[in-house]
């Protein structure tokens, strides 16, 4: 079992270096966020390199710990740029592997990336939990990107969807013990939300939420309970600014133990000022140009980081 006592914050942080990015066609039917750049699979792929270097550049500079690991060019996996999709990292060394909608994002699933980490960075693996056995009956959970946890207090946020299925939620649930708070979400036209990580991030005592793309009230008003329950600090968003990836956005812990919030700049320029107090507040903000990852695949900053939270070998704890 997962550590009651699990910090929120991540220290440390897993980026897949692209190899051949370029908006998905297999992920297009669910994500009406992507695919809005006119431009070739190459222009696509120069650009998010890029962009990708350079957020990487501002997380080391601000204090993150950034594993940079390059994608392979075979098999093709045009958002191998978003890891936190097929997996997340525990504080008791657990590691879970998630069902995934697209099946040319399947591949993008790497036994030698955790491999590298437990041998060339040093942490902790104790175990691996594989829920991608629900593929086979079409049911899907893509890791941090449909689950928006609460580490500290053991709830699993997520809003249903093609790509987030109620049974394997209930899987993940049961297994790494978290309390699950599923809702409806919709955006201005009244498609499903694709993943939670677009609508709403849970910080250490900060949530930012766009609550009105929620499409009950009383489902609404639960999750703003819980957020405000646990001690969270609400930021409201609204629709456009959740288009703009707002919602997107990730709160860390620098090596020094200062808190940062990671976010695009199309993000940080959305947010009013009152916004932008609540969340300075807080802690800093770090953000880069990612214009092109965003517009092309439908992503954003949170997408791109998967969280390690794994322990160093040095600090194996017993659970």
């Amino acid at each position: 079992m997962t550590s009651a006592t699990e910090s929120q914050l991540a220290s440390a942080v897993l980026m897949i270096r692209p190899a051949r990015f370029h908006s998905n066609p297999l992920t297009a039917a669910s994500n009406r966020f992507q695919g809005k750049l006119d431009a070739s699979e190459a222009q696509q792929q120069a650009a998010a390199l890029r962009e990708f270097d350079r957020l990487a550049e501002a997380l080391v500079t601000a204090g993150i710990h950034v594993v940079v690991i390059d994608d392979t060019m075979e098999p093709p996996t045009p958002d191998s740029i978003f890891p936190n999709n097929w997996i997340s990292f525990h504080g008791d060394g657990t590691v879970v592997l998630y069902p995934m909608e697209a099946a040319n994002r399947r591949t993008e699933r790497r036994p030698d990336i955790i491999d590298s980490l437990a041998r060339e960075h040093a942490f902790h693996v104790s175990r691996i939990i594989d829920l991608t056995a629900h593929e086979q009956h079409g049911q899907y959970l893509e890791g941090t990107g449909s689950l928006v946890l609460d580490r500290t207090h053991r709830v699993a946020y997520a809003c249903l969807s093609s790509r987030t299925d109620l049974d394997v939620l209930g899987d993940f649930a049961q297994q790494l013990d978290y309390e699950v708070m599923a809702f409806d979400a919709v955006d201005r036209d009244g498609i499903p939300v694709y993943h939670t990580n677009v609508l709403m991030s849970v910080g250490e005592s900060l949530a930012v939420i766009c609550d009105e793309s929620i499409a009950r009230d009383e489902q609404r008003e639960a999750v703003l309970r819980s957020l405000r329950d646990t001690g969270h600090d609400v930021v409201s968003l609204t629709c456009e600014q959740m288009e703009a990836f707002a919602g997107n956005m990730l709160e860390l812990r620098t090596e020094s133990g200062s808190r940062l919030f990671a976010m695009s700049v199309r993000a940080r320029r959305s947010l009013t000022d009152d916004q932008l107090a609540m969340i300075d507040a807080k802690g800093e903000i770090v953000s880069a140009p990612i214009d092109c990852i965003e517009d092309s695949s439908g992503g954003s900053v949170r997408c791109m980081l998967a969280e390690i939270h794994l322990p160093k070998a040095s600090e194996q704890r017993t659970v």
